[in-house]
């Protein structure tokens, strides 16, 4: 990879696999929009970056080289060979290549875990379109000016201490519903119990989930979210409405298998890659509309 500062911009060439809409319409993450000249801007880390492809060039606008160092290579995931992943995940069967090929340009991100476990919560049971718009009225009551980009203000994803601290009514007014206690309820607990990402780092999934779901309005879905884009636990597969559908369609048929065992089947099947798996599947399933009529 090479990084290259061009009027102002930073351009990243010689990056493969690495294609935005798949990268931010997949279901991993809620701060990232579509702009009409199909570029996406973004609210990661206090930062504003507006991200775009130009034929095989990555354009980065609104940031620098010192950020890409030493933030945006890691969130992106950039030093990572996904055609080596997407090579793997091919070998085990047909569905998973047909779902690599299309979601070629999927990349995890590597988010922040504590915007990861107040964002699941306001996910369950809920549209992205609608968790979106929540998760940035929060920021907008909440969280703290960071910048003004193309006209538009930007906020900071609002810190657990504020969210703790912030009356219920105030949360309710994001339009989480009847998660705002949860949110609060979780705030609090991460507050009081000190509660860090790296308390996670030598857990297990199976640990992980069980430490998460101590977390009010987390259950095993959300707490496999949180689990795979909050803390990078690669072996958790998540599964939501469409990947109950994907997996019914490809590897389940005729069967009425429960959520539970579903997500033991997935992750004994699909192993360390089981993320990876997740996220093709989840985005072939959803652009192709597959099991609608389940």
């Amino acid at each position: 990879m090479d990084i290259i500062q061009k009027n102002g911009n930073i351009v990243l060439k010689n990056i493969k696999d690495f294609v935005p809409k798949h990268i931010f319409e997949c279901g991993q993450c809620f701060r990232w929009d579509l702009e009409e000249d199909g570029s996406y801007t973004g609210v990661v880390y206090d930062k504003v970056i507006n991200v775009s492809l130009e034929d095989e060039d990555v354009i980065l606008k609104n940031t620098n080289v010192d950020d890409v160092e030493n933030i945006w290579i890691n969130y992106f995931d950039l030093d990572k060979d996904y055609g080596h992943i997407k090579k793997e995940l091919s070998d085990i069967d047909d569905y998973l290549k047909e779902s690599t090929k299309f979601g070629y340009g999927i990349r995890i991100l590597k988010q922040p875990f504590y915007e990861m476990v107040i964002s699941f919560i306001i996910s369950a049971r809920n549209a992205i379109p609608m968790i979106k718009r929540s998760v940035n009225k929060l920021s907008e009551d909440l969280g703290e000016h960071i910048d003004t980009y193309n006209g538009k203000k930007y906020y900071s994803f609002p810190t657990v201490k504020s969210l703790a601290n912030a009356n219920i009514e105030t949360i309710t007014a994001s339009k989480v519903a009847f998660r705002a206690p949860y949110i609060q309820k979780t705030a609090k607990m991460i507050v009081n119990e000190n509660i860090q990402e790296k308390d996670f780092e030598k857990l297990t999934l199976d640990e992980t989930a069980e430490k998460l779901t101590k977390f009010a309005g987390v259950g095993a879905k959300v707490a496999d979210c949180i689990a795979l884009f909050g803390l990078s636990k690669y072996d958790a597969f998540p599964v939501d409405v469409w990947v109950k559908r994907v997996m019914e369609e490809f590897y389940l048929k005729d069967t009425n298998m429960s959520l539970p065992k579903m997500r033991k089947y997935s992750i004994e099947k699909f192993g360390s890659l089981g993320g990876y798996a997740q996220q093709y599947l989840f985005y072939y399933a959803r652009e192709k509309g597959i099991g609608k009529n389940r």
